[in-house]
């Protein structure tokens, strides 16, 4: 029985031309800048992305770093929403790495309200470490795939200015949020100083993200990375796959909005499964199974057992992530090992 896997779109694997590029790729030694396939990858990015520069990083969990890292000073205070990934998922680096303290801001399904934000921004004060920057995260992970429109990425990016705050993005999905909106990418990116974005999730590529900027935080940037290890020596064996996720995987990133929506209604009719339709906006459902009498760890053994890959959300929370290897065929295969299991007495 062929596996699916619904864990997380990190799971895609290359395609066949990206392995052709891989091998064929023109290398040179990046950390001194003379890598040209790594140099065609930055410059395409920041072109697609809508900024001056950008910089090629091993993970989005080191882009989001370093752009903490370089927009702040040690002792600064970092807004962000409460669920965010860099605040839950990226092990504590903005705090012992660079130094800042994180200001917490509850969302609505990761969507920040610009009033709440601006209500936690504190006037200048001796005890107050100083509030630096905005993140935002668009698409936001725990919000379900969730999308921040254009109106309220604006008024986010206003209140953060009226304060002399910088604003940066995780964007690790936010071609998801660019297809989600039906608007050019650059109309999402425009309101933020900077923004990180995955090539190693939906787009398919194995390895790497770009942090983009203006020329001048782009530089500070790369002395940053740098000082984290993650200069890179012949790495354009990477970035051309990167330079392949963005020319040719960026527009059938709709196909797994269509594959999460035929799963989230599916599953919305078995008796025990929970789903909030509203947060299915992208390629993530995120789902409640404590209708079904088990936990979240014992409901993914069970559809492990049966083929099928998901990710819990201790106790009672599941999350299942569409990409390029689920098919509808598989998305139906899926829910009938749900239905089965659901089926079952306890």
């Amino acid at each position: 029985m062929t596996r699916i896997e619904l864990r997380s779109d990190t799971f895609t694997l290359p395609t066949e031309e990206m392995r052709r590029a891989m091998y064929e790729a023109e290398v040179g030694d990046d950390v001194w800048g003379e890598d040209p396939t790594v140099a065609r990858l930055e410059a395409l990015a920041a072109t697609i992305i809508g900024k001056e520069a950008a910089l090629f990083v091993p993970s989005g969990t080191m882009g989001n770093l370093l752009a903490v890292m370089t927009h702040c000073h040690r002792g600064d205070e970092v807004v962000m929403e409460s669920e965010c990934h860099i605040y839950y998922y990226e092990a504590g680096g903005m705090s012992a790495v660079a130094g800042v303290i994180p200001r917490l801001v509850k969302g609505k399904n990761g969507v920040l309200d610009p009033d709440d934000v601006r209500r936690a921004i504190r006037e200048p004060n001796i005890h107050y470490a100083p509030p630096t920057l905005l993140t935002l995260e668009n698409t936001h992970n725990r919000g379900g795939g969730t999308v921040t429109d254009l109106g309220t990425m604006a008024a986010l990016a206003s209140v953060a200015r009226e304060r002399g705050m910088k604003v940066h993005m995780d964007g690790a999905r936010v071609f998801h949020a660019a297809h989600y909106l039906k608007v050019p990418v650059t109309q999402i990116t425009k309101h933020v100083d900077s923004v990180m974005f995955c090539l190693s999730k939906g787009l398919s590529a194995p390895v790497g993200s770009m942090l983009a900027g203006d020329a001048e935080f782009v530089e500070r940037a790369r002395r940053n990375r740098k000082m984290l290890g993650g200069g890179m020596r012949q790495a354009g064996v990477l970035a051309a796959a990167g330079i392949v996720a963005l020319e040719k995987m960026v527009d059938r990133l709709v196909e797994d909005h269509a594959t999460a929506r035929c799963l989230a209604e599916g599953l919305s009719q078995i008796d025990g499964v929970a789903v909030d339709m509203d947060t299915v906006q992208t390629n993530i459902v995120s789902f409640d199974i404590a209708g079904l009498g088990m936990t979240a760890s014992e409901f993914a053994r069970a559809m492990a057992e049966r083929g099928v890959m998901f990710s819990t959300r201790p106790p009672y929370g599941i999350r299942a992530v569409t990409h390029r290897h689920v098919t509808m065929a598989d998305i139906h295969r899926a829910l009938e090992a749900v239905r089965e299991l659901a089926a079952q007495p306890r």
